[in-house]
């Protein structure tokens, strides 16, 4: 199966944090019901960064989930990765398309309808929507709110979407109930004390 067509029937995206015990939570979440692997890391270089971005494409294509980069399209062409995700500051998706060439996956963040109708219409494979909620990660940003959620669901966008931005086990539920396709995580699963039970309990609210 494609990496694409995997990107249509997934549900729980996983976008990680530097931690000491990284692959071995990524490898538990994967397990769990982790669909996508999203390597985010802005402390090293794109040449420090790699040998981790392998490693966890590599126990992500053991474990049946697809491998994603965060912003750095030669990161992902590198680590031989199957998407790369993209912000809205982070330029043009044709940039990163002539970078990776036509089979990896692009996503694009979207924080209002606006935003989500041109990803789709720049290209984009899928899109990460939100912050429903304020997080610790960015307490100043935008919050776009549960409403946003229900808009998106009516709205028939051809490509899958996560809801991301303080989507607890706790706010699961909600969100779920508004329409949300799937839910993009960061501390949900790997702050977790058990990140495999986790990421299966995340991706229950979603059946």
């Amino acid at each position: 199966m494609s990496h694409r067509a995997n990107l249509q029937r997934a549900r729980l995206l996983l976008v990680t944090d530097p931690r000491p015990d990284l692959a071995e939570r990524v490898e538990a979440a994967v397990r769990g019901g982790v669909d996508i692997v999203q390597f985010r890391e802005k402390r090293s270089s794109r040449e420090e960064a790699l040998p981790l971005a392998e490693e966890l494409r590599d126990i992500c294509e053991r474990g049946g989930a697809l491998f994603t980069v965060n912003d750095d399209a030669e990161l992902a062409k590198a680590s031989g990765a199957a998407g790369l995700h993209i912000g809205q500051e982070d330029g043009k998706l044709s940039a990163a398309r002539d970078v990776l060439g036509d089979e990896p996956f692009i996503g694009r963040s979207a924080g209002t309808m606006e935003e989500a109708r041109e990803a789709v219409a720049e290209g984009a494979d899928y899109l990460g929507v939100g912050a429903v909620y304020a997080t610790p990660t960015k307490p100043d940003g935008d919050v776009a709110g549960l409403g946003f959620i229900r808009e998106l669901a009516r709205s028939g966008l051809p490509v899958p979407w996560f809801a991301i931005g303080g989507v607890t086990l706790d706010a699961a539920p909600e969100v779920a109930e508004a329409g949300a396709w799937g839910f993009a995580v960061v501390r949900a699963v790997l702050d977790a004390e058990d990140p495999e039970n986790a990421a299966r309990e995340m991706r229950n609210f979603l059946r």
